[in-house]
């Protein structure tokens, strides 16, 4: 673990970071969601609702990053323009200052990643509070997000999984692999991470959910410093065995970068990762193709994660854009083409991966509680 001066110093230079400009410009297009629910998590709710919003259309769940704004985060990914011009819903939770100092989601505190409780209680009550106002359908509601709040997606997924059809996790940690913050440095590194059958089973023990469960997208640049591309394949490590994931993976080539699809045992595609060819901590744009904005943690890659993503929930047809794709490694095709209405089911346990066992958590006891008032009174955690 590292030391306490240790701790502090990185936190109190991610604060000082924080200062720096992280709205990208343009107008905010997004009201605010009063009266949602009683709100555990003291977070704030604010939503974009097309012109032409049909009775019965999807909704998409974005969270921001670590310092960002929603209004912020939607201007730089482009959500909002891509909603006008195919009629889903938006919403966007917004974590407060008082919350976090760094506006971060509390990915790592087990009171906010817990069903009935904290952050992720929140979020469900603006979803379901959406959803009946609007006449929205219940069935496809999506969660993405990047860094802290690609982590949150993570621990929506697992504790809530019956709310949602899909997931799309950018720079994002696996569920439950932190408990406080020295923790959730060491993971973001790639030090620690869950592994084996354990690391799954925190994933069906969240909730009383048997499926079937939301398909999932994972992206992540593969020159990271902020967190590890380890990560990326911790979580697919975590849900593969959740979701069914069988066989060899489909690898495709997406110009400079990578992309593999892994298939249930019905051929459903239940599973993708994006590996972003020399990408640095952020969301992948191209702001040629998708209207979005490059700035801090936007960055304009070539690739448009919003459309990728919005295409493989099918929330959209739009055509993507030519990057001179072409199959490198290809699992077998099934068989049967599957039914576009087939549900993916989870694969029994025994069959999980278990490489290693899960590394037993660290008894920390007076270690911590100092580490946990030295952050507290320097206002770097609540």
């Amino acid at each position: 673990m590292p030391s306490i001066s240790d701790t502090i110093a990185r936190l109190s230079a991610l604060r000082s970071r924080s200062g720096a400009p992280s709205f990208i410009g343009g107008p905010d297009r997004l009201t605010d969601l009063q009266g949602f629910g009683s709100n555990p998590g003291r977070l704030r709710a604010r939503t974009f609702l097309p012109r032409r919003l049909k009775p019965g259309a999807p909704l998409v769940v974005v969270l921001h990053g670590c310092t960002q704004t929603a209004a912020g985060y939607d201007n730089g990914s482009g959500w909002s323009r891509l909603a006008e011009r195919h009629g889903f819903a938006l919403l966007f939770p917004e974590q407060r200052r008082e919350n976090n100092p760094n506006l971060c989601f509390n990915w790592f505190l087990p009171a906010d990643i817990q069903r009935g409780s904290g952050e992720v209680m929140s979020i469900v009550q603006m979803v379901d509070s959406l959803v009946s106002r609007e006449g929205l359908d219940p069935h496809r509601v999506f969660v993405t997000g990047l860094s802290a709040g690609g982590a949150m997606t993570v621990a929506m997924l697992a504790t809530y999984p019956e709310k949602f059809a899909g997931g799309a996790i950018i720079a994002g940690l696996p569920y439950a692999c932190a408990t406080n913050i020295p923790e959730a440095f060491e993971r973001m590194r790639g030090q620690g991470l869950p592994q084996g059958r354990a690391s799954q089973q925190a994933v069906t023990q969240a909730s009383q959910h048997n499926g079937p469960w939301p398909r999932l997208s994972v992206w992540h640049g593969d020159a990271d410093h902020t967190v590890s591309p380890a990560n990326a394949d911790a979580i697919i490590a975590q849900w593969s065995g959740v979701l069914g994931a069988t066989g060899q993976a489909e690898t495709e080539a997406l110009g400079r970068h990578r992309r593999q699809l892994w298939r249930d045992a019905n051929g459903r595609e239940v599973l993708q990762h994006f590996r972003l060819a020399g990408m640095g901590h952020g969301t992948p744009i191209d702001p040629r193709s998708d209207g979005a904005v490059a700035g801090p943690y936007m960055l304009d890659v070539g690739i448009s994660s919003t459309l990728h993503i919005a295409q493989f929930w099918g929330i959209t047809d739009e055509v993507l854009p030519e990057l001179g794709g072409e199959i490198v490694e290809a699992a077998p095709k099934p068989s049967q083409t599957p039914s576009h209405h087939t549900l993916p089911t989870r694969m029994p346990e025994s069959q999980w991966p278990d490489a290693t066992a899960a590394p037993s958590r660290r008894t920390v006891g007076s270690i911590q509680k100092t580490i946990e008032d030295a952050l507290r009174a320097a206002g770097l955690m609540r």
